[in-house]
């Protein structure tokens, strides 16, 4: 997941303000100079860095005979950049021209970030039901979407190797003898993501809209649960 230094730079800050700003947190008050002395920056890069900080949210200006610094707590200082994105978002998704639907050919999805990043959005636009079979470790980081649309009157079936504890509320679950690592997503009968998933930067998945793929693809994951039915009869509501 990176470095502090290079968590907080997701958050907008330079690397430079991202490591005055830890400065800071640990050590209360500064001045520019005092800031200077601990990082090793020069202080003309320091009092322009703390001016940014300043301007992001992310620190205080203490006016005094000597100007201080004080970091803002980090839980305030992200949770502001946060609502200030949220609301960023709103304006641009009612700006920007929409496309109409998505794209029904076949594009590859690069990398275990990215991938988990179009599990959560392709989650997000659920209208009716989704199938997901998933490495087990995964499943859990997606809990509370899935309940969330099993609450809202959604279909959600699992299939799973190893039995969420505890279990996903209002989700059917079907245990598998599968100990591979794929994953396979269809929303709405619309839409597929499946490929391997290993938590490294190099696993890659395709997502489809093509009909004919998808039909494929459902009638696969339908057959499986037909079979784990007469095989095993062992599924949870």
């Amino acid at each position: 997941m990176g470095t502090l230094t290079e968590k907080l730079m997701q958050f907008g800050l330079t690397r430079q303000e991202a490591n005055i700003y830890l400065c800071l947190l640990q050590n209360k008050q500064l001045s520019g100079y005092e800031v200077s002395k601990l990082t090793g920056i020069s202080r003309s890069n320091v009092y322009s860095a703390l001016a940014g900080l300043v301007e992001e949210g992310a620190a205080y200006l203490l006016e005094g005979e000597t100007n201080k610094y004080m970091a803002v707590l980090p839980e305030d200082f992200c949770q502001n950049r946060i609502r200030q994105l949220m609301k960023l978002k709103q304006e641009l998704v009612s700006q920007i021209p929409r496309i109409e639907k998505d794209s029904e050919g076949y594009i590859t999805i690069s990398s275990h970030r990215h991938i988990m990043d179009k599990i959560y959005n392709m989650l997000e636009h659920v209208e009716y039901r989704v199938y997901l079979s998933m490495p087990a470790e995964y499943l859990e980081q997606f809990r509370t979407q899935l309940e969330q649309l099993t609450a809202q009157g959604k279909k959600a079936v699992l299939l799973v190797n190893e039995m969420p504890n505890p279990e996903i509320k209002g989700c059917i679950t079907y245990l598998t003898d599968k100990k591979d690592r794929q994953l396979r997503l269809i929303v709405d009968s619309s839409y597929v993501l499946t490929g391997e998933m290993t938590g490294d930067a190099a696993d890659s998945c395709l997502y489809c809209g093509q009909k004919n793929f998808v039909n494929v693809f459902k009638d696969s994951l339908r057959n499986e649960i037909k079979l784990i039915e007469l095989t095993k009869g062992d599924y949870q509501r």
